[in-house]
C-alpha cells in the first residue's frame, strides 16, 4: 500500500464512523504509524466544527490531529497547485483553490489522495486517487 493523504470528505466520514472508511484507515494504520492530511483539510474541519459550536467533536479532532500527520503547504506544493490551476484553466475545467492546494500537497509529497470526490480530482494529471468509501 502506498502512502496516502486523506481528503476532507474522507476524514469527515471517518469521524462519522463510515464502516468502509474506518476499516480502510485501520488497514492503513497496520502498515503506517499515522494517517496524513493537509493543513487545508485541518482548516476545513476545524472551521466547520467551530461554526457548529461542536466542542466535544472539536476536542476529539484536535487530539486526533496531534496523533497524526498534518502536511503543511510548501513552496513545492504551492507551485504544483499553481501549475494544476493553469492547466485546468486552459482546458476550461477549473477547480476551487482548496481542492487545488490539497492536490498540490499530495503530488508534491508523492502521495495517493484518498477522496470520495473523484469527479473533481480526476481532472488533475499525475494525481493518483483512491476512494475508501467503496
Amino acid at each position: 500500500m502506498k502512502s496516502c493523504l486523506l481528503d476532507t470528505d474522507i476524514l469527515s466520514l471517518f469521524f462519522r464512523n463510515h464502516p468502509q472508511v474506518v476499516h480502510s484507515c485501520n488497514l492503513y494504520l497496520q502498515e503506517y504509524r499515522q494517517l496524513s492530511f493537509s493543513l487545508i483539510t485541518h482548516y476545513e474541519i476545524l472551521s466547520g466544527l467551530k461554526h457548529r459550536d461542536a466542542q466535544k467533536q472539536l476536542d476529539k479532532f484536535l487530539e486526533f490531529s496531534r496523533l497524526n500527520q498534518i502536511l503543511l503547504l510548501t513552496e513545492e506544493s504551492v507551485t504544483t497547485s499553481a501549475k494544476i490551476y493553469a492547466d485546468l484553466r486552459k482546458k476550461g475545467t477549473p477547480l476551487d483553490d482548496i481542492d487545488l492546494l490539497i492536490a498540490g500537497v499530495a503530488i508534491a509529497n508523492n502521495l495517493v489522495l484518498i477522496t470520495h470526490n473523484q469527479k473533481h480530482f480526476s481532472k488533475i494529471e499525475g494525481l493518483e486517487l483512491e476512494d475508501w468509501t467503496l
